[in-house]
C-alpha cells in the first residue's frame, strides 16, 4: 500500500479491548459473521456498479473489489466447513444500518456518502482483522486474518480514490470527518452479540 492511500487513521476511535475479548471468546460466531460481511461487501460493490454504470473508473475498480470479496467469502466458508459451523442467519448489529442511514438520498451526495461509508466499513474491517490476527489463539485462523488485512486496506483506498475522483477533495475530507464521527459513536457501546462490526 503506498503512502498516498489513506489508512485507518481516519477512524476516530480504536477498537476497544472489550471487543477483542468478546470476539476471542466467540470465534465461531465471529467467523460466521465474517462470512456475512464478505458477502455483503461484494453486494455493495455490485450495487454501486449497477447504480452508476456510466462511471467507468468506478465500474472497473469495483469489479475487482466484488471479485475479491467473493473470493474471501469462499475462503471464510471453507473455514466454517472445517470447523463444522453451518451457514445460517445472524441478527445484524446496528452498525451497518446506522452508517447506511447517514447516506443522503439525492445525487450527487448519495454517491459521495455511499463511497465514504463503504470506505469506513473497510477501514474498520482492516483494523479488526488485524487485531484478530494478532490475538486469536488459533494459529491457523490468526494467519488467515492477517492474510486479509492488506486487501481490506486496499479496498478502503479504492473507495477513497473513487470519492476524490468524482468530488472535490476538500468536500470529501469534510464529509469523511462527519461520517467517521458517526462511525465511532456507533461502536462506543459494545453490542451484546459478538460481530465483526459490533
Amino acid at each position: 500500500m503506498t503512502s498516498t492511500l489513506p489508512t485507518i487513521k481516519f477512524l476516530k476511535q480504536p477498537t476497544s479491548e472489550a471487543w477483542i475479548e468478546q470476539a476471542i471468546a466467540h470465534l465461531d460466531t465471529i467467523l460466521l459473521d465474517h462470512s456475512h460481511c464478505e458477502r455483503k461487501a461484494a453486494g455493495v460493490a455490485l450495487n454501486l456498479m449497477f447504480r452508476y454504470p456510466a462511471r467507468e473508473k468506478l465500474v472497473r475498480m469495483l469489479t475487482a473489489i466484488a471479485r475479491e470479496e467473493l473470493e474471501h467469502f469462499e475462503q471464510v466458508n471453507q473455514r466454517l466447513e472445517q470447523r463444522s459451523i453451518a451457514l445460517g442467519p445472524l441478527a445484524a448489529p446496528p452498525y451497518g444500518a446506522g452508517l447506511s442511514g447517514q447516506i443522503r438520498k439525492q445525487e450527487p451526495e448519495r454517491l459521495l456518502d455511499s463511497l465514504l461509508v463503504s470506505g469506513l466499513i473497510e477501514a474498520r474491517s482492516h483494523e479488526r482483522l488485524g487485531l484478530l490476527g494478532d490475538r486469536c489463539p488459533d494459529a491457523e485462523l490468526a494467519k488467515f486474518y492477517r492474510s486479509l488485512m492488506a486487501s481490506e486496506a486496499r479496498h478502503y483506498g479504492v473507495y477513497w480514490i473513487l470519492a476524490t475522483t468524482y468530488f472535490d477533495r476538500a468536500l470529501v475530507v469534510d464529509r469523511l470527518e462527519e461520517l467517521s464521527l458517526v462511525e465511532s459513536e456507533l461502536l462506543a457501546i459494545l453490542h451484546p452479540e459478538p460481530r465483526i462490526h459490533s
